[in-house]
């Protein structure tokens, strides 16, 4: 009966589970919701389980993972408060700006990662990779059907925009999947390029000016400014000098 009414988690536990509602005396109503409890639980882990294979990311990361002490520029508090996933729920975007090297693609995955476990789904795509299927589709009279299924999770992660410039065609595609996404699908795009020089990312400031006006329209926007970890891991070892700051100049 456990099996057709698929609650494997019981089902696969019933003894232990038996002998634990025993063992603490528990009443018929206290020992169902301990059944229950672990088969939601079973579920969760399951679900959690789906979404991260769904989501595509390159690795795991969590935010206690992330060193905000060496990237004193960032409000972690801040950070916290977009991981509860409420800018999904709103359907706003989040950038994060920052030279390479600076954890934006740790953060993005981190808080893909809270998005997923909060019920969210998430699709996580780098730049280079979401403009070539567009432009693919496109050629291939098959556009609709790629915006829709970018259109699709709740949470759309686009990581390292402004690494390569984008065609003319490109920029107008990448348009029409924010244009799509907006005030309807949260959006969280990480860039090495400040928004101000999206103009020759875009190789078109009008598509530019169009894409952020609905990116930052309802946006939270995070700049880190700290040093690069991988750098800072080779200047430790002795392989990478330490940066030298200039004199100033003489008045």
């Amino acid at each position: 009966m456990l099996s057709r009414l698929k609650l494997t988690a019981i089902r696969d536990q019933l003894d232990s589970l038996v002998d634990e509602a025993a063992r603490s005396e528990l009443t018929i109503r206290e020992a169902l919701a301990l059944f229950c409890r672990r088969e939601l639980a079973r579920k969760d882990e399951r679900r959690i389980e789906m979404g991260l294979g769904l989501a595509r990311f390159p690795f795991v990361r969590d935010l206690t993972g992330f060193d905000f002490a060496a990237q004193p520029s960032l409000d972690k508090a801040q950070v916290r408060e977009i991981a509860t996933g409420r800018f999904i729920a709103n359907g706003e975007a989040v950038l994060l700006l920052g030279p390479p090297g600076v954890g934006k693609t740790h953060l993005a995955v981190a808080i893909g990662r809270e998005a997923i476990v909060a019920g969210y789904t998430v699709l996580f795509v780098p730049a280079p990779i979401l403009v070539a299927q567009l432009a693919k589709a496109h050629g291939e009279a098959r556009l609709e059907e790629r915006l829709l299924q970018y259109a699709k999770p709740k949470l759309l992660i686009v990581d390292e925009l402004g690494y390569l410039p984008f065609e003319p065609e490109a920029a107008h595609l990448f348009f029409q999947l924010v244009s799509r996404r907006y005030e309807r699908g949260a959006m969280l795009v990480t860039s090495n390029r400040a928004v101000g020089e999206w103009g020759s990312v875009f190789g078109d400031p009008v598509v530019a000016t169009a894409i952020l006006d609905r990116l930052l329209h309802h946006s939270h926007v995070l700049t880190i400014r700290g040093d690069s970890y991988r750098l800072r891991e080779k200047r430790r070892s002795g392989l990478l000098k330490a940066a030298v700051t200039p004199a100033p100049s003489a008045i």
